[in-house]
């Protein structure tokens, strides 16, 4: 027996967290009855309804994507913008792992794997994000320790990062830094940057864990490999 959120996250129709907001709303029925308590436990073959919809068990699915600027993060959008499922030529159901800000570019991985998912977003599993920030400004020594001892957002101070000045131009008055955090707070990176008064021009997330983009263009996609998705399991795990 699982937790009801678990197993619907694992058929692959959204994530835990969501299937936990469905639950709530009143919106899952479990062998015909409707359930509201999220701490229900169900067999892995019960028959699960969403708004009338059965959900069946599907094959675990899982791209790498190069995400380009002004892509929205999600799989639909109420203003009509563009997202990253337009570039999926496939009629799965799958969704992005975290997200990427609008104006932001580089890898995202998607599934239909919720439990696999949840996993890959939790900060205790501490998964590497390595992001390159063209910042206004030539970023001193004392500012790259304040980012790598961790900066306070909203009363919350981020986990230690790692930083290396990749780059400055004098003339522009630009400098390239490559910062990598396991956290994914809400405009993280742009954020840290701003509170100690370098705002980011332009940013790209290179890597996650030991994934990045090469071969890809912005806008393609590639399954990941079977060992591939092994090795983020077993880097869960750990």
């Amino acid at each position: 027996m699982e937790r009801l959120q678990k197993v619907i996250a694992s058929r692959g129709y959204t994530s835990r967290r969501k299937a936990e907001e469905l639950i709530k709303q009143g919106k899952v029925k479990v062998n015909g009855t409707l359930i509201k308590e999220l701490g229900t436990k169900v067999d892995n073959n019960a028959l699960i309804e969403i708004d009338g919809v059965t959900l069946g068990k599907e094959d675990k699915k899982y791209y790498l994507f190069y995400k380009p600027e002004g892509i929205i993060s999600s799989t639909k959008d109420p203003k009509g913008r563009k997202t990253v499922l337009d570039y999926f030529k496939t009629n799965e159901r799958i969704y992005p792992i975290g997200r990427l800000d609008y104006d932001t570019s580089g890898i995202i991985l998607l599934t239909n794997d919720g439990e696999f998912a949840n996993s890959m977003m939790h900060p205790r599993n501490e998964i590497d994000k390595v992001y390159t920030a063209k910042i206004k400004g030539i970023i001193d020594g004392y500012s790259i320790k304040r980012l790598k001892a961790g900066i306070v957002l909203d009363g919350y101070k981020t986990s230690n990062a790692r930083v290396k000045l990749k780059e400055t131009n004098r003339k522009n008055k630009t400098s390239i830094v490559e910062i990598i955090i396991h956290e994914g707070r809400y405009h993280q990176v742009k954020r840290m940057f701003e509170e100690i008064d370098y705002p980011v021009i332009l940013l790209k997330r290179e890597r996650i864990a030991f994934l990045d983009l090469k071969g890809l263009k912005k806008g393609e996609y590639r399954p990941l490999t079977i060992k591939e998705v092994k090795k983020l399991y077993s880097i869960i795990k750990k």
